[in-house]
């Protein structure tokens, strides 16, 4: 059995009783996949042994690296083995004060974040989820978040990684001059086989690669090739390969985060907007973008309503009473009570080391826009109030999954990026796709960046439910890539997405991706049919059902 088998090569746990399969059978995705085995490995070499093991295999084992399991595209899923980097890669190596971060890949990112914090520093790209998932998730899936509008996603904070590549050995990558690029190249080993064959691949195919990176702020759809050699600096960065592969090109054992310093003081402008607001949408997010906030975020009126039908949760959550809550949506009821449920909600956050000034930049934005747009308007007074605004916003995924009975969130078109100048025409049209289906949803994002999560609410049992997916993907991506825009901006390719990564990028670039797989993972070991090699048939196969 190759349960018996794997235990007699690791020092780690191997599992394969019921309770641990049925855990690990699901993400937050739309999939249910039962592995073979769980697996923990207790350190690097513990992978390298796991692997060379997969390898030898003759195709009986492929291993699916998972940490908290908070992906929402069936990315960490498999029906062979899971490798689980939670119980023993889970230690944060060293903070140092000129803020640089060494740690492993099954550390939360709460945990991290106090770490950080604790020396005035810190991770900016973190997620909605940040009190859910992990550093290695993060990595794995090029995260960004809230503060990606100013600060970039993961990809920008990745200084360097170790990696258990196909051939069972851990390298270290970082990112090399000229000089130190061509010495690697000049090894008459794997490490160098990869140099010398990736170094070709994207300066033979630059033009094509640079005329399908997609023009958005944000991207995880397929291999960041584009990002491997910077032509400016002429150095070369295998890290930002690593970065969104979703576990597909080798195992990370260690992470070394660039951090920044987290300003002190915040702000929070709050727009009400109607319908009638639409068609100046595109001018009235590159004005308030030319005020430069730190975060713009959004959320529809589906989202408020469903905040406002769990009043005593997000009480809870805030830790406030009923009259001081009530009294802290008091611009929401004006609102509603003089002309209706506001159509989308912006959150522009200002943010900086002195109070006054912090105020004034939310001030004068706000100014601007009531002049120029006659938009309703809120600037919050103090960080409760600005907290209450965050906790809707970040916790919109959660609040669906635990408050809408009968229906489950379902998300597969969930994370659309357009260039903000495109959303006056872009949104209106997406809307009536969404439409036409009779279905509850929500969508809240990153307008700032043109970042959207649209999440159906669906009955798994529903006769057509299958059928809604494939229709709505083939429709929503279409108009998405009619915009130039992608697929994914932050949460990755995984079951869902891979099958549509030849529609968005053109077949030129899907196999340019297959032969970076062919190098660096000839055997399919590891996290099968994501990013290439997809297999349309588990979108229908893998489907919950309950």
């Amino acid at each position: 059995m190759v349960k018996d088998e794997i235990a007699k090569i690791l020092r780690g746990e191997v599992y394969d009783d019921e309770e641990t399969l049925a855990a690990y059978s699901e993400d937050t995705s739309i999939f249910h996949m039962r592995p073979a085995l769980v697996v923990a490995p207790r350190d690097a070499e513990d992978v390298g042994a796991l692997v060379r093991f997969a390898a030898s295999s003759e195709g009986r084992v492929s291993l699916t690296a998972r940490a908290a399991g908070t992906d929402m595209t069936g990315g960490p899923l498999t029906d062979s083995v899971v490798v689980d980097f939670l119980p023993h890669f889970n230690r944060i190596l060293e903070v140092t004060d000129d803020g640089c971060a060494r740690v492993q890949p099954g550390v939360f990112y709460r945990d991290f974040e106090k770490a950080t914090l604790a020396k005035n520093w810190l991770l900016p790209c973190y997620t909605a989820s940040r009190d859910l998932n992990t550093v290695g998730g993060m990595v794995a899936n090029n995260s960004g978040g809230e503060k990606s509008l100013a600060y970039g996603k993961t990809e920008r904070y990745v200084r360097a990684l170790k990696v258990v590549l196909s051939d069972g050995n851990e390298y270290t990558f970082s990112r090399l001059s000229r000089e130190e690029w061509e010495r690697k190249k000049a090894q008459q080993d794997f490490e160098g086989e990869i140099y010398r064959a990736l170094s070709a691949l994207v300066e033979s195919h630059d033009t094509l690669l640079q005329r399908h990176k997609p023009r958005v702020s944000k991207n995880s759809a397929g291999y960041a090739l584009w990002n491997l050699w910077d032509k400016q600096e002429d150095s070369f960065d295998l890290t930002q390969l690593f970065v969104g592969s979703q576990g597909t090109l080798g195992l990370i054992t260690e992470i070394e985060f660039a951090l920044v310093r987290p300003k002190k003081e915040a702000a929070m402008l709050v727009l009400f907007l109607r319908k009638r607001h639409m068609r100046d949408l595109g001018a009235l997010v590159n004005e308030v973008l030319s005020h430069g906030p730190e975060s713009f975020e959004s959320y529809d009126d589906h989202t408020l309503r469903i905040a406002l039908r769990v009043l005593p949760d997000l009480m809870r959550r805030l830790g406030r009473g009923p009259f001081g809550l009530m009294r802290d949506f008091l611009p929401e009821v004006r609102m509603v009570l003089t002309g209706g449920m506001p159509y989308l909600i912006l959150l522009a956050e200002f943010t900086g080391d002195d109070r006054a000034e912090v105020m004034r930049r939310a001030q004068r934005a706000e100014a601007r826009l009531r002049e120029r747009f006659n938009v309703a308007t809120h600037v919050t007074r103090n960080d409760y109030e600005r907290n209450k605004y965050w906790t809707i916003r970040r916790e919109s995924f959660k609040l669906l999954r635990e408050h809408v009975h009968g229906k489950h969130t379902a998300p597969f078109i969930d994370d659309i990026a357009v260039a903000p100048a495109h959303l006056p025409e872009f949104l209106p049209r997406l809307y009536a796709i969404m439409d036409e289906y009779r279905i509850t949803y929500t969508i809240a994002g990153h307008i700032g960046d043109g970042n959207f999560h649209i999440i159906p609410l669906m009955n798994f049992k529903r006769p057509d439910f299958q059928d809604i997916i494939q229709e709505l993907s083939e429709r929503v991506y279409a108009l998405v890539l009619e915009y130039g825009g992608t697929i994914t901006g932050e949460h990755n390719d995984g079951i869902i997405r891979t099958p549509y990564l030849e529609k968005m990028y053109g077949a030129e670039v899907a196999a340019l991706f297959a032969k970076v797989k062919d190098l660096m993972d000839p055997q399919r070991i590891f996290n099968p049919h994501k990013k290439v090699d997809p297999d349309p048939s588990l979108i229908r196969t893998a489907l919950k059902h309950e």
